[in-house]
């Protein structure tokens, strides 16, 4: 593992993301392909932020993934995360993977079960018998005669195979939009903008967001500040920290809670692997959260 503030070896990394089609937009953050290639034998060691629902396929060489504050170490092909709003750190080398990042409609289409059961774990996507349905995507993603764009072909007529309509649909869309919103601080103010009662709004969010509306917008206002940071070129907390937090100590707390570090460790950690993905992400669709944001507002997206 990487010591804090130490620099080990410098990846290669591409990065691909693909557009969900319209009719499964508001299901997925993006598909997307992380290319790593390292000297044989290198790994590097880097930290995901609070996210969705993520299923990660490995072609080759999987990582060792483990949720901050666990020992459960996992080392899969299929990797499963449920939504999180603390740190998973992971070790990789060469590898290509294939992610795909559920929001709260799509665990809602495609797992359909209580998302608060599945909040801030991790998962042999191979055993795990939640996530079974998923797991013929790892013969697409490995089959050696398709073409990356002919495997998202593939990955996207399995979803549309895969889909339900569930009856919260138009409640949970939106209050994923009510929820994003950065002026969002109090959660009356969110049921109302979301257009449910309080108790609703906590049912609806503990079942298909994993936790309840006053977490949600805790994480948000952490996830917009670490996107602000991961992004700043001077890679200091003075101007990433959100406005909505009392003050600088009060955004600590927060990052500790979250993360389990302070912020003085998390920047001085390399970030191969994270910072090269969200720059990516930032010039393809104009937002750097990949798991926290709204299809409905991707802007200035620019072509691949």
């Amino acid at each position: 593992m990487a010591e804090l503030g130490k620099s080990g070896p410098k990846p290669e990394i591409d990065v691909r993301f693909f557009e969900p089609p319209t009719d499964l937009a508001r299901c997925f953050t993006s598909f997307y392909l992380l290319e790593v290639r390292l000297p044989p034998g290198e790994i590097v060691t880097d930290y995901l932020q609070p996210e969705w629902s993520n299923l990660r396929f490995f072609e080759s060489n999987p990582p060792t993934v483990q949720l901050v504050g666990s020992d459960e170490e996992i080392h899969s092909p299929f990797v499963v995360t449920g939504p999180s709003c603390g740190s998973v750190r992971f070790s990789i080398g060469t590898t290509r993977t294939w992610g795909i990042g559920l929001m709260p409609l799509g665990w809602a289409r495609f797992v359909n079960r209580p998302a608060s059961e599945f909040s801030d774990h991790i998962w042999d996507g191979q055993t795990a018998e939640a996530f079974a349905a998923f797991r013929p995507l790892s013969k697409i993603f490995s089959a050696r005669h398709l073409t990356d764009d002919e495997k998202v072909d593939a990955v996207v007529a399995f979803f549309r195979r895969l889909a339900g309509s569930p009856r919260d649909e138009e409640r949970i869309i939106t209050t994923h939009e009510a929820m994003i919103d950065p002026r969002m601080c109090e959660v009356r103010a969110f049921a109302e903008q979301a257009g449910l009662t309080v108790r609703t709004l906590e049912r609806l969010c503990m079942r298909h967001f994993g936790y309840p509306p006053s977490m949600l917008l805790r994480r948000q206002r952490m996830m917009r500040s670490l996107a602000a940071f991961m992004l700043a070129h001077d890679k200091t907390w003075t101007q990433a920290i959100d406005g909505t937090y009392h003050d600088q100590a009060h955004f600590v707390r927060e990052f500790q809670t979250f993360m389990h570090m302070s912020p003085t460790d998390y920047s001085s950690m390399p970030h191969p692997v994270l910072g090269a993905f969200m720059e990516r992400r930032q010039k393809v669709w104009g937002s750097p959260v990949q798991t926290l944001d709204s299809p409905g507002r991707r802007k200035n997206r620019s072509p691949e």
